[in-house]
């Protein structure tokens, strides 16, 4: 990554987070959205999958339960308190109209000004490669971002009482190989986010045998610090941000 990242705007009050499994967040975006709660935004989760297929040791109907439990209290330490599952199946999903038409009505009811995603990309840093459910949740975020504002797409909405909401002014992509702007976070920001990833014990015991704790500093801290050489040095959340209107 070269040249400096331009300050996100924080002039906006909600946003809502759409991810596609419980963890996605806490990699890094976490911390961002530490800072925004702390500064009286309110922010929501959505995630398509509860990820019971992510630990390969654990039965996929008790990891769904594990994984939900561990994403809702992970939520709570950076001060989200709504946290909504799809139960689309992991690793499964299937991106296009109908799950489009499922974000935009998420969308039209949180009414967000501010919709945050994960990375879309084929790859991570241009070099491994991004898994289908991350693919497919991105882009499909992106274009529901336009859908939900759109009287004419999605007709059912309106119906259901889900009236359209154009007031999405951003799209930010978190883990994206093509950053455009950063977050500067605290030190307070940190040490939730840090809590947050570290809430996911099952999945971090099962992906790297460590302790949760010291395995959620190491990852957060290295995703901030790799960012801080375009953020005038300071700790930051990166993210490709796409305007709106």
């Amino acid at each position: 990554m070269n040249g400096r990242l331009t300050p996100l705007p924080e002039d906006w009050r909600r946003a809502l987070a759409i991810v596609a499994h419980p963890d996605d967040l806490e990699y890094g975006a976490a911390a961002a959205v530490a800072h925004w709660t702390a500064s009286g935004k309110e922010v929501s989760y959505l995630l398509v999958t509860r990820g019971e297929a992510g630990i390969a040791t654990m039965e996929p109907g008790e990891a769904a339960r594990v994984r939900e439990a561990e994403q809702r209290a992970s939520a709570a330490v950076v001060g989200v308190g709504s946290v909504e599952f799809l139960d689309h199946r992991d690793g499964v999903i299937e991106e296009g109209v109908a799950l489009r038409r499922e974000l935009a009505a998420a969308i039209r009811r949180h009414r967000p000004e501010l919709v945050v995603t994960l990375n879309h990309h084929d790859t991570w840093d241009g070099v491994n490669w991004n898994t289908p459910d991350h693919r497919a949740v991105g882009r499909a975020t992106l274009d529901a971002a336009a859908d939900a504002g759109n009287r004419w797409i999605f007709t059912d909405l309106a119906d259901r009482g889900l009236r359209p909401w154009d007031g999405v002014r951003r799209v930010a992509v978190a883990g994206s190989p093509q950053p455009t702007h950063a977050v500067e976070v605290g030190e307070q920001d940190v040490e939730r986010a840090v809590a947050s990833l570290a809430e996911h014990r099952a999945y971090i015991e099962a992906l790297s045998g460590r302790e949760p704790a010291e395995y959620a500093r190491d990852v957060v801290t290295g995703v901030l610090d790799s960012v801080a050489p375009r953020a005038d040095g300071r700790r930051a959340v990166a993210f490709e941000v796409h305007p709106r209107g």
